[in-house]
């Protein structure tokens, strides 16, 4: 299917670049809605590498790329479930899906671009680090805020950050939660290119037509060798996040978010 558009997402293929718009208000949060037609869209991958030769991921909201995972939702969902092991088995399944669909993105033979605007938080982050480059507006702002909550990042952030960063990178964002601005993140080799306020899909355009004449086959395996996905870590990652969760600071430090009146609690 080379166009679709849903309650959170939409995709279509634009000469040859297939484009994944997220608009689920406020700010891209990922919950199970977004999940769900994240997965849709990754079930359609298969049938459009023919016709495709690059991704480009970005958001149509003014607020940003991504907030990170719907807390919210996590919350709610956490004060539904009474027994500690259902909790810790339902969040498990919600992790292993999210998982399943970057797993995608990442392992897509063709080149995948991120264009990022605003807010870049938390799985938002994962999910750009799930594609090969991040390209970015001077405003962008980048952060894995988890540790706020007692918890470690769970769509593979850290494994995947590793994989493309020094350990100096990783252990900054991740040990002190601080946010780092799209000149830093490019300083440091996360953004691969940065550019003005509202350019960032048309330099990510730009770019998808220049990757356009190589020869596909030729790029995917140069993608594979430079790119390997790291599974076991990000099964490591799972396992840490579900072992953290099951502590009563993470359901009070979740409770003092859903409740907060401030409009960003998140930010560090």
């Amino acid at each position: 299917m080379r166009e679709w558009s849903g309650k959170t997402l939409s995709w279509n293929v634009v000469e040859g670049t297939l484009e994944l718009d997220l608009h689920r208000a406020p700010c891209n949060e990922i919950g199970t809605a977004l999940l769900d037609e994240l997965e849709r869209f990754v079930a359609a991958l298969e049938a459009l590498r023919d016709p495709c030769h690059a991704m480009i991921v970005h958001s149509s909201l003014p607020s940003g790329f991504c907030a990170g995972a719907d807390l919210r939702e996590l919350y709610a969902g956490l004060q539904e479930v009474p027994s500690p092991e259902e909790r810790v088995a339902g969040v498990r399944f919600f992790l292993q899906r999210i998982h399943a669909v970057l797993n995608a993105i990442d392992l897509w033979p063709h080149p995948t671009l991120a264009a990022v605007h605003g807010v870049c938080f938390g799985g938002g982050l994962e999910l750009a680090l799930a594609c090969d480059l991040i390209v970015a507006e001077r405003m962008a702002r980048f952060c894995f805020p988890e540790l706020r909550l007692g918890l470690v990042p769970g769509f593979g952030g850290i494994p995947r950050l590793k994989r493309d960063l020094g350990n100096a990178v990783v252990r900054d964002l991740l040990l002190t939660g601080r946010s780092l601005n799209a000149v830093r993140a490019h300083g440091v080799g996360l953004v691969a290119q940065l550019v003005g306020e509202g350019a960032a899909l048309r330099a990510a355009r730009s770019t998808a037509r220049q990757i356009a004449k190589f020869d596909a086959t030729t790029v995917a395996a140069a993608k594979r060798f430079v790119k390997p996905l790291p599974r076991e870590e990000l099964q490591r990652e799972i396992d840490l996040f579900c072992e953290l969760l099951q502590r009563p600071t993470v359901e009070e430090a979740l409770r003092k978010f859903v409740t907060s009146t401030e409009v960003q609690p998140y930010l560090p």
